[in-house]
């Protein structure tokens, strides 16, 4: 068995760390590029680093990063002599962070380093160090060495990836999703389940894999409806942050599958938020790739996986895989997660979603290829 596993140079868990940041980032640098969304955080986040003697500037992501936003914000941080990023909020937060740092080390356009769309490059200097902070329980963004970025004129999210794009520290702090609507919650928490579910099945797994997926899948079902019914309830903000977590070193070291495969060209044709996106296809996916493993491979490993996915999810010793598929229909239409038709997704729409859906590198992590018959099932049960 060979395999590889990578993530943060360090990680740090736990509540109330945020405190921890100046010492952690006088370590790192002097000058610091703070890339942040809305958080009221933003500014205790800045006192802390000054009162370390760091200097500081900043980046506001408000939407989605897109190419622009992060070849802008690379210049600012080379304008301003930044040695290093400091990133607090969500996953598109994160994902800006991360890019920004690259770009402040690879002058290159960053149409050469992007996958799809350009010439993608590697990157051949390493990224200024960064400190990612996140501000929801969803896209483990933080120990993941890609950032997913909105190419505007191509209505398409790509990735700039590279190893050398992991951050410096990954700073968990469950205290930051206290304040979280129920709504986004519920559709980021679907995220970190989803993100622990693909790697366990996908033909990459590893056992090291399998042992964060797990884990991960475990405090999931247990957190994530306490969670969104009782805000301050900090052991669920703790599994859940926890959960992903465990979402994001699964899947970076061992690929998603249809779910995000869908994800990628859904977010850039229609102005659906990530987390939701996953929540409405994560059981249709999830049923598809069962009844396909039963009819076309039904000695593969992969459904013995998703017999165990059952069982930690529902706790019952002899669940199946279709008791999977059923636990996570209910539990999205519970937590009232729009369905893909409400951000305007209609059946006119499915083959053009398909064919670059099939074509997204996420698929190459599924435990079976779909055919695009399949995939347009997938999708219709999900508008």
């Amino acid at each position: 068995m060979n395999f590889e596993f990578a993530t943060a140079a360090r990680i740090i868990f736990g509540p109330g760390k945020l405190r921890d940041v100046g010492t952690v980032a006088a370590a790192l640098g002097t000058r610091a590029l703070v890339v942040h969304g809305a958080s009221a955080r933003t500014g205790p986040l800045v006192d802390l680093l000054h009162e370390r003697g760091l200097t500081t500037t900043s980046l506001r992501v408000a939407e989605e990063p897109t190419t622009t936003l992060v070849e802008r914000g690379a210049e600012h941080a080379r304008r301003e002599r930044c040695d290093l990023v400091v990133a607090l909020g969500g996953g598109s937060v994160i994902d800006a962070g991360k890019a920004v740092a690259a770009l402040i080390a690879n002058r290159e356009p960053l149409i050469d380093y992007l996958e799809v769309v350009g010439r993608a490059r590697p990157l051949t200097e390493r990224s200024a160090p960064m400190i990612a902070i996140p501000t929801t329980a969803g896209t483990g963004a933080e120990v993941t060495r890609n950032a997913v970025l909105m190419v505007e004129d191509a209505q398409v999210k790509v990735s700039l990836r590279s190893p050398s794009m992991l951050p410096a520290v990954a700073l968990i702090d469950p205290e930051l999703t206290r304040t979280l609507p129920a709504a986004v919650t519920a559709s980021t928490g679907l995220d970190a389940l989803t993100q622990c579910l693909e790697p366990f099945v996908s033909p990459h797994a590893t056992p090291l894999t399998d042992a964060v997926a797990r884990e991960g899948m475990r405090r999931a079902a247990g957190a994530l409806r306490r969670a969104v019914q009782h805000a301050d309830d900090m052991d669920a903000r703790t599994d859940m942050a926890i959960a992903s977590l465990c979402g994001g070193l699964a899947l970076a070291n061992a690929k998603l599958g249809a779910v995000h495969g869908f994800a990628a060209p859904l977010g850039g044709m229609f102005p659906i938020p990530h987390g939701e996106t996953c929540a409405r296809l994560l059981a249709p996916v999830a049923d598809a790739n069962v009844r396909a493993l039963r009819a076309r491979a039904a000695t593969s490993l992969a459904l013995a996986r998703y017999d165990e996915v059952a069982r930690i999810l529902t706790g019952s010793a002899t669940a199946r895989a279709e008791d999977a598929v059923a636990w996570l229909r209910e539990l999205v239409d519970e937590l009232h997660v729009p369905r893909l038709g409400a951000y305007g997704v209609t059946e006119g729409d499915v083959a053009r979603i398909v064919e670059p859906a099939r074509r997204a590198s996420s698929m190459q992590g599924n435990p079976i290829a779909l055919t695009d018959d399949e995939l347009g099932e997938i999708l219709r049960a999900a508008l």
